[in-house]
């Protein structure tokens, strides 16, 4: 699946909690979105845990 195509799906499921569920279901779709990609992210290889923390060394 092609980055259109995600976005495509991801808009649309958006869409579908706002206008069904309301804000609040919007804000909870958007975030187990988010949560998702990083999981899969994270499963096939992209990011790494260290990703999201950085060193207080800069050297």
């Amino acid at each position: 699946m092609n980055a259109a195509t995600v976005g495509l799906l991801t808009g649309m499921a958006l869409g579908f909690a706002a206008f069904f569920g309301g804000f609040w279901a919007f804000l909870l779709v958007a975030f187990l979105g988010l949560l998702g990609l990083i999981i899969g992210c994270m499963v096939q290889g992209d990011l790494v845990p260290s990703d999201f923390t950085r060193s207080r060394d800069r050297k």
